[in-house]
């Protein structure tokens, strides 16, 4: 009989997972808390060994015909005037060569799993409970099942990694928010992401889509960690707020919410757990290793440790020698990945004009033809890297 698992959430994490275990014979359920696929959200990145994932999963044609068009990174002022430039290929530049919408890779990993992993929206897990033969599941429809494995990969808010490792230990607050949603495009809109640094503490972005709007995002320095749930209506009046007397399209922003159905808003914390098991049930993706974005390597995580932890699933008779080996294997890579900078966030938000003008000479600097040059005697350039992280071959380990 062909063992089963329960994957909490349909992100980035879940349906790798739910590729890799079905590929290798497993039985596998997903259930997403949303009534449908999320497709909206950001311009999200795919590096390092990440790519060898999605080329394995004959993915990689689908996410590259899916691109953006992004052409790189440009710092500007209130008069939308570029005070520095990153084209893609220019180190420094935050734009990587493989730039796709976050809904567009769910939707390409979801149509990629077998035909034999079941999808269920509008569920959430109730609770958990161990037992000798697996984990007994009750669903908050009333619903119940039994499942040989659970993985949390339901992000970096994940209700489930609470109902498995309890509530406190996991979060390391950034000490600001972060906020996306899609506004339409206008003539004035270009194909570079486009970042303003406002002397009112805010970090605005706008940056390119390939479906003809453009993603924003408003950030902002904040000592609220826990917030209460909010509505459509308090996140828009929240940044309406922070928009205000923002400069640069900070009344453009605040007039485009008036239309906006989805936004993500919220304090952004790193996850950093001292273990990602507990019994039958472990955790994936932002659930176990939240980057943040300030990283850049959220997505490429999620990825790769999708990818370790579904096969070291298919590789051990033991679910136990399987999380050990999956923690073993990449955690090392993944708490490396969540390194900021010295003084990164705070260093980025600006409360005053001379503060932004020491922000934007800085951008300046380092995207000037020398500072370039220097970089470039040090491996910098382009950002097609070679892979930091050995990803590990399960197929060549199979036919040994």
């Amino acid at each position: 009989m062909a063992q089963t698992a329960l994957i909490s959430g349909i992100g980035v994490a879940g349906p790798t997972a739910a590729y890799w275990l079905a590929h290798n014979g497993w039985k596998v359920t997903v259930i997403e808390r949303a009534d449908s696929l999320r497709l909206g959200g950001q311009n999200i990145d795919i590096t390092d060994a990440a790519r060898d994932v999605v080329s394995k999963m004959g993915i990689m044609d689908d996410i590259k015909d899916r691109h953006t068009g992004e052409k790189g990174l440009q710092f500007v002022d209130t008069d939308n005037t570029a005070k520095a430039s990153f084209p893609v290929e220019k180190k420094g530049s935050l734009t990587r060569e493989i730039e796709i919408l976050r809904g567009d890779l769910v939707d390409i990993l979801v149509n990629a799993t077998p035909k034999s992993v079941e999808y269920r929206f509008g569920v959430s897990i109730d609770t958990l409970e161990e037992k000798d033969n697996g984990v007994e599941v009750t669903f908050d429809d009333g619903t119940t099942g039994t499942f040989d494995i659970v993985i949390a990969a339901d992000g970096m808010n994940s209700s489930t990694r609470t109902l498995i490792l309890g509530e406190e230990g996991h979060e390391d607050y950034l000490g600001c928010w972060s906020s996306y949603f899609t506004v339409p495009r206008l003539e004035r809109d270009n194909d570079w992401w486009r970042w303003y640094t406002s002397p009112t503490g805010v970090i605005a972005f706008l940056r390119p889509d390939n479906q003809g709007t453009m993603r924003a995002s408003v950030n902002f320095l904040s000592d609220e960690n826990d917030p209460p749930r909010m509505s459509l209506a308090d996140k828009k009046a929240e940044l309406r707020k922070r928009l205000d007397g923002a400069g640069w399209e900070a009344e453009r922003l605040s007039d485009a919410l008036e239309d906006v159905d989805d936004i993500f808003l919220g304090p952004l914390h790193q996850i950093k757990s001292k273990t990602w098991s507990r019994g039958r049930c472990v955790l994936a993706g932002d659930a176990a290793h939240c980057p943040t974005p300030y990283t850049g390597m959220g997505t490429t995580l999620a990825l790769i440790g999708s990818y370790i932890l579904a096969n070291e699933l298919a590789a051990h008779t033991n679910h136990e020698d399987a999380f050990k080996a999956y923690e073993e294997k990449f955690r090392a890579f993944a708490e490396k990945s969540q390194k900021l900078p010295p003084g990164v966030p705070d260093l980025a938000y600006a409360q005053s004009r001379f503060k932004v003008s020491l922000i934007n000479a800085g951008a300046s600097i380092a995207a000037s033809s020398a500072v370039q040059g220097f970089a470039s005697l040090f491996g910098g350039g382009s950002k097609v890297d070679e892979d930091e992280f050995d990803l590990p071959d399960y197929e060549k380990a199979k036919a040994a």
